[in-house]
């Protein structure tokens, strides 16, 4: 796809949602395999301000992989920095500190040319806002939660203290971070309190594992997954985290709920997933930048059907039927 046909899905990130404003310092921290969407944003950006930086990395590792140092500098030094990259910067001390600076930060991992302009690019992200504010808000609220799914899953989240993060994909503020175009409300369980089963029948999109064929089997203790089962998936999951040679790789870091109501369903689409409506996703590894304390070699997520989500005993969630 060429640029004069997605530079519309450009303009609405760069107008809409970043709200890049005359004169303001614009980063675009892009990587080898996502030269396309970069150059859409730059060019809708320059058509606003003239302050417009493109760097170019190598892509990273895993997702939560920490960007180059001159990476790092450059988004301390923008007031507004988008990241279409394919594998995600978003959990990294880089962004961590851009986001305490004061930067505006637009993550749009793993997105490619024609997700710019269909599937979860369609929403209305304005009238999606106030939706994903309350559930965050309600997850401020919360003391504790208990997730449950048809296949499995049961599992209990200690949240006193910790605050709900409201990613509806509009930057409004200084050192907000939300990540295009999942639009979801997430916390970060207090570390070491998680307990039960997780059981991710959906998909895991970070480690490119896509819809799962079988599901994968976590039993949680004190926060941390002990044990792996399933199949071939499961095997891998092991097998990456064995080779991490990381303790935190194991930490419960996030409870997520999907509400992109342009995305109805899962299909292992990293940029798409994240935001399903109705689905719940669990983020392991990394916590510091959604609120916890963990800092981990990688963050990933995984996704479930027809979750029930109740706050303090009152269902949010119903069988990924939203109860606000």
């Amino acid at each position: 796809m060429q640029i004069a046909g997605i530079i519309g899905g450009a303009r609405k990130v760069v107008r809409i949602l970043a709200r890049v404003r005359e004169g303001e310092k614009v980063l675009i921290a892009a990587d080898t395999d996502t030269p396309v969407v970069a150059e859409a944003l730059a060019t809708a950006a320059l058509e606003i301000t003239p302050e417009v930086v493109t760097t170019m990395m190598t892509p990273r590792a895993v997702d939560g992989d920490e960007p180059p140092a001159v990476v790092a500098a450059a988004l301390l030094a923008a007031d507004v920095a988008l990241i279409p990259v394919s594998y995600s910067i978003s959990h990294s001390t880089a962004v961590r500190s851009a986001l305490t600076h004061g930067t505006r930060v637009l993550s749009l991992p793993a997105t490619t040319p024609d997700q710019l302009v269909r599937g979860g690019a369609e929403a209305d992200f304005e009238a999606a806002s106030p939706t994903v504010r309350k559930m965050g808000e309600r997850l401020t609220a919360a003391s504790a939660a208990h997730l449950t799914t048809p296949a499995g899953t049961d599992c209990t989240f200690d949240l006193r203290g910790r605050s709900g993060n409201a990613h509806d994909c509009i930057l409004d503020r200084p050192g907000k971070f939300s990540a295009f175009p999942n639009i979801e409300a997430n916390i970060s369980p207090v570390d070491g309190t998680a307990e039960g089963m997780i059981v991710f029948d959906g998909s895991i999109p970070n480690l490119r594992l896509g819809r799962l064929r079988d599901p994968v089997i976590c039993t949680v203790r004190k926060g941390n997954i002990v044990k792996v089962e399933g199949g071939h998936e499961a095997d891998m999951i092991r097998k990456v985290w064995a080779e991490m040679e990381d303790a935190a790789v194991y930490n419960i870091a996030q409870l997520a709920i999907g509400l992109n109501p342009a995305i109805p369903m899962l299909t292992g689409v990293w940029a798409q997933d994240h935001g399903a409506f109705g689905t719940v996703h669990i983020g392991i590894g990394t916590s510091a930048n959604l609120g916890g304390t963990t800092k981990a070699a990688c963050h990933f997520d995984g996704m479930m059907y027809r979750p029930t989500l109740k706050l303090d005993g009152r269902a949010v969630l119903e069988g990924g039927e939203l109860r606000l």
